[in-house]
């Protein structure tokens, strides 16, 4: 069973830093990633890596987020720096394998950046 627990979310001020981890097991990824979601809006993505390390990122968070993955570990990494208010959001990772390529989400996490 495919499973993915996120961690590291929380509050901080603008201009502060986080990182979130998100733990999977059950299977053998090929995109790991994270994307956020505000009430009312679609989720969007953040960042994605490869199991070979090729990344990709949203405009919005070029040069302020990086995204890492320990495949030993069958971990994915989001560095956090320079937050904004509009940054605050819950975050997802996803995974996806070659047998699912819909994926698979975690549960969420909390980012609040206070102005």
């Amino acid at each position: 069973q495919v499973q993915l627990v996120e961690s590291g979310g929380g509050l901080v001020q603008a201009g502060g830093s986080l990182r979130l981890s998100c733990a999977a097991s059950g299977s053998i990824f090929n995109v790991m990633g994270w994307y956020r979601q505000a009430p009312g809006k679609q989720r969007e993505l953040v960042a994605s890596i490869t199991s070979r390390g090729s990344t990709n990122y949203a405009d919005s968070i070029q040069g302020r987020f990086t995204i890492s993955r320990d495949n030993a570990k069958n971990t994915v990494y989001l560095e956090l720096n320079n937050l904004k208010p509009e940054d605050t959001d819950i975050y997802y990772c996803y995974a996806n394998t070659w047998g699912n390529l819909n994926g698979y989400w975690g549960q969420g996490t909390q980012v609040t950046v206070s102005s």
